[in-house]
């Protein structure tokens, strides 16, 4: 299990870093743009077609495209921080994924829904790109939970017992000792 967890560990953390780079860049750019990144037509189709569905004038798809670019620059800066966290923990014990599942999580949704108007527009490109990242975000998840769930496996020491810090014959919660 120990040489599953050194290759799933270095996965993350290849992953992690994608994520941080590439939505970091692709988040400040839309941010930082003029038109909040609605200018590049390749990029921005899901936008229009979420536009679309909802109605919405020009006014909203800049509200829209800046909200998606805060909501990448904030999945890069999760995925970021989830990096610095996973070399503290090589030198000083577990690293807490549980925010890196939730900004993976952000990364499932986007894509998702970035996926029909790639498939709409005929965009192989882009519908190679979104695919790539939706494989890479459920790949480093099912990787996360494969290592919470062997973290919960792990035996305890010899001598030890859940309730070593009670009183024999307490009950295991009473909140009024």
């Amino acid at each position: 299990m120990r040489k599953l967890s050194l290759a799933s560990t270095a996965v993350i953390i290849g992953v992690s870093v994608y994520f941080a780079w590439a939505w970091g860049m692709d988040g400040m750019r839309t941010l930082t743009s003029n038109s909040y990144g609605l200018d590049d037509v390749w990029r921005s189709q899901f936008i229009f077609a979420i536009g679309s569905l909802f109605s919405l004038g020009p006014v909203g798809l800049i509200k829209l495209a800046a909200f998606f670019g805060a909501v990448k620059l904030a999945v890069a800066c999760v995925c970021g921080i989830h990096v610095v966290d996973r070399l503290r923990a090589l030198a000083f014990g577990r690293a807490d994924s549980e925010w890196l599942e939730g900004g993976l999580i952000l990364v499932v949704v986007i894509s998702i829904m970035s996926i029909g108007p790639a498939v709409w527009s005929h965009s192989g490109d882009l519908l190679r790109e979104i695919t790539i990242q939706l494989a890479l975000a459920a790949i480093a998840t099912a990787l996360c939970l494969l290592e919470r769930s062997a973290a919960f496996s792990e035996p305890t020491p010899v001598g030890v017992t859940e309730l070593a810090a009670t009183p024999r014959g307490a009950p295991w919660y009473s909140p009024f000792r």
